[in-house]
């Protein structure tokens, strides 16, 4: 063991040199980005999801791996231990996280050329089973050795030290409870989907600075409305109950719009892909009424506008409420017993996650009490979550009108797509694209995103404006492909 530790105290000495000998690089450096990439790459494939192909073809034939409780090992015994110990048993899985924020970066050059990069850190060691909340085991500091193999980055040294165990430290023991602390927001709530399945719901926090946010707190997710309210459309197409291209002008017109004849161009189809050519809201234009600000179906621009026009027209039609039909044709297959459109009889406002600003300053509660299609749902983390599974399975609709729904129908820009009620980024590792909206009000922001070839999906519900922090944290630290998804906002 002594000879261990002193080959650990030199390795760490050398390494401790060339970081003296080159400063770390800019956090906002294209160097520092793709190795924190290839570190969430890296860990997430071939640690804890067990490619152990790609984790072959990613380390180096001469790996040298430094651990101050298990000691030396040389790229056969790490590789070799890493199928057996960490992958042996995937319904209890060692997990490996990275505190993103600890990252540091130092370029190595031979003449000039970068051939390599030195990477430290903080990460975390979890153990994880189906169903339940990972538990943290072990907290550690690392550093890599990482060298550039054409395009590809392979590991070629490691070291993992100081490792403690956190049920004796008084640091990090609970880092969301304090992250929300931080940055003035009362309450978290976390939903994942795995292969297609709501397997952990989680709240933190509380609702109001004082009362401690119940797991079926009630949390108001702004835009997050618009993808209910276009699944519940794209299902009465789906039982012939309404046309995607069939003009909306026989069932409603605006009264700011009956002079103007471009509203019989109006369809389903181009609500649900946001091309009607209205503003967002009238009320954030100087007019105050509603009108075309190009013509519907020349472009893309996001409009709430449109999905009332939408829900006005389908009501109108059918004769009957979005509320009625959402509850029909969505919430009872989904099984969402506990989401409304507006504050009724039903809604138990002792479990409403009240809204905070940027400050922290409580923002006082509007209580709306009739339905909008855009926007105001009131919900919870475990009927959201069973909502983005149901659409992960399909949602129940024909194949071809599912396919429809993923389809990228309008270019926003490079890899960004909107389809019907989803916005569709594209250009994940392993050919991965994501379905996602947002929603954003005063005191509140939502997300919620899946990836439909893994059926593996999140949603984030925070009752405050101070967020940056909080998505940067679950993001690059607990959701799948979060670090990408970081990138590319």
């Amino acid at each position: 063991m002594k000879k261990i530790k002193t080959i650990i105290f030199a390795v760490v000495a050398t390494v401790c040199s060339a970081l003296q000998s080159k400063a770390q690089v800019d956090k906002n450096s294209d160097l520092f980005k793709t190795l924190k990439k290839q570190d969430s790459i890296f860990f997430e494939k071939g640690f804890n999801q067990c490619d152990l192909e790609y984790l072959d073809n990613h380390i180096a034939e001469d790996l040298k791996f430094y651990h101050d409780q298990s000691g030396f090992q040389d790229r056969n015994s790490f590789f070799n231990n890493t199928k057996k110990y960490i992958c042996s048993n995937p319904d209890v899985k060692p997990i490996r996280k990275v505190n993103a924020s600890s990252l540091e970066a130092f370029p190595l050059f031979n003449n000039g050329k970068l051939y390599g990069a030195i990477q430290k850190g903080e990460h975390s060691f979890y153990i994880r089973e189906n169903g339940k909340e990972d538990v943290l085991t072990s907290i550690a500091m690392f550093t890599h050795v990482w060298l550039l193999k054409g395009d590809d980055w392979v590991l070629s040294e490691a070291l993992s030290y100081d490792h403690q165990d956190p049920s004796k430290s008084t640091v990090r023991i609970n880092e969301i409870e304090q992250l929300l602390k931080d940055n003035h927001i009362p309450a978290l709530g976390l939903g994942i989907i795995e292969n297609g399945k709501l397997t952990k719901v989680e709240v933190y926090g509380t609702l109001d600075k004082n009362q401690k946010a119940p797991y079926n707190t009630i949390f108001k997710v702004a835009s997050l409305t618009k993808p209910v309210f276009a699944l519940t459309v794209l299902k009465l197409v789906d039982n012939g109950l309404l046309d995607m291209n069939e003009p909306l002008h026989k069932y409603w017109i605006d009264p700011d719009l009956k002079n103007d004849k471009r509203h019989k161009k109006l369809t389903p189809f181009l609500v649900l892909t946001h091309q009607t050519g209205f503003p967002n809201w009238r009320y954030m234009t100087d007019s105050n009424k509603l009108h075309f600000q190009f013509n519907p179906g020349e472009k893309y621009q996001y409009s709430g506008e449109g999905f009332e026009y939408l829900r006005k027209a389908v009501e109108k039609k059918l004769e009957r409420s979005i509320e009625e039909l959402a509850q029909e044709f969505l919430f009872k297959p989904a099984g969402m017993n506990d989401t409304r459109f507006w504050w009724d009889d039903f809604m138990d406002e002792s479990r409403y996650a009240q809204n905070f600003d940027e400050n922290g300053n409580n923002i006082e509660t509007v209580k709306y009490y009739e339905a909008n299609a855009a926007a105001n749902l009131l919900t919870t983390v475990e009927d959201y979550g069973r909502f983005v599974a149901y659409v992960i399975n399909g949602a129940e609709l024909n194949q071809e009108l599912f396919q429809e729904m993923k389809k990228h129908q309008v270019k926003l820009r490079e890899n960004d797509f909107f389809g019907f009620g989803w916005e569709i980024l594209t250009g994940f590792s392993d050919g991965e694209f994501a379905m996602l909206h947002t929603g954003k009000d005063p005191g509140v922001s939502t997300l919620a995103i899946m990836f439909p070839q893994s059926k593996n999906g999140y949603i984030v519900f925070l009752n405050g404006d101070n967020v940056n922090n909080i998505y940067e944290y679950l993001l690059t630290q607990k959701l799948y492909l979060g670090n990408e998804l970081w990138d590319k906002r």
